[in-house]
């Protein structure tokens, strides 16, 4: 059996410890030795940007916001989505997950981090979402295993109601937020649903033939 190679660690605000491995060419991230992520498995990740950014690749100036940056997989999704004059902004709460990413020794997504249209910072998403009223047309929140089975207490509050209604305020009209969870969560869609957002859920599973299925929760501003 092959070994797993330790090649980095790093500590949420809140102290949980991220670590980042290498196995047999593929990569994963781990939070308190529970696996957050893996380079084999990411359909899920990749079906939240096409669900979220499907029509924009259109339209003129598309601002886009990725919440955690993870592996890469639903920015490089969210990418192929959009035009040459679109922005996507990745706010990403752990200085060292934006250094594996960038970093050229290991294949993860420094080739997509030069994309010119790609604008990682390195704050919380909340923070980035409080600065930007109206100002995405499409919100991509992956942050953690979701709402129901969180692994890093910093996240929780983007998932209340008062998380809710402050992302819903930074969509422009005919916007769209699309929530990754690792499990169905009808807590959440409640939320949601009392929050004024229609809400369509989607099970994706974690890769094209196999593995276990996540939940999509893609919510939209109702009218009135």
């Amino acid at each position: 059996m092959k070994p797993y190679e330790r090649l980095g660690e790093a500590r949420t605000p809140n102290g949980t410890v991220l670590a980042l491995y290498r196995h047999d060419g593929a990569y994963l991230i781990r939070a308190d030795g529970i696996e957050l992520m893996s380079t084999r498995r990411h359909l899920s990740e990749d079906r939240l940007a096409e669900v979220a950014c499907a029509g924009l690749r259109e339209r003129s100036g598309a601002r886009v916001l990725i919440g955690g940056l993870g592996l890469g997989f639903t920015l490089r999704a969210a990418i192929a989505q959009l035009g040459d004059d679109a922005e996507v902004v990745v706010a990403e709460l752990v200085e060292e997950v934006i250094a594996w990413n960038a970093d050229p020794r290991w294949d993860i997504s420094a080739a997509t981090m030069r994309d010119p249209r790609v604008r990682v910072v390195h704050d919380d998403v909340v923070n980035v979402l409080e600065a930007n009223a109206g100002g995405f047309d499409a919100i991509m929140l992956d942050t953690d295993n979701g709402p129901d089975g969180m692994l890093m207490s910093e996240n929780g509050r983007l998932y209340a109601a008062q998380g809710v209604a402050r992302t819903a305020a930074a969509l422009r009209p005919g916007g769209r937020i699309a929530y990754w969870s690792v499990g169905d969560d009808p807590r959440f869609a409640h939320l949601l649903r009392a929050s004024r957002l229609a809400v369509e859920t989607l099970r994706v599973r974690a890769h094209d033939t196999a593995g276990p299925m996540h939940t999509l929760y893609v919510a939209t501003p109702r009218e009135g």
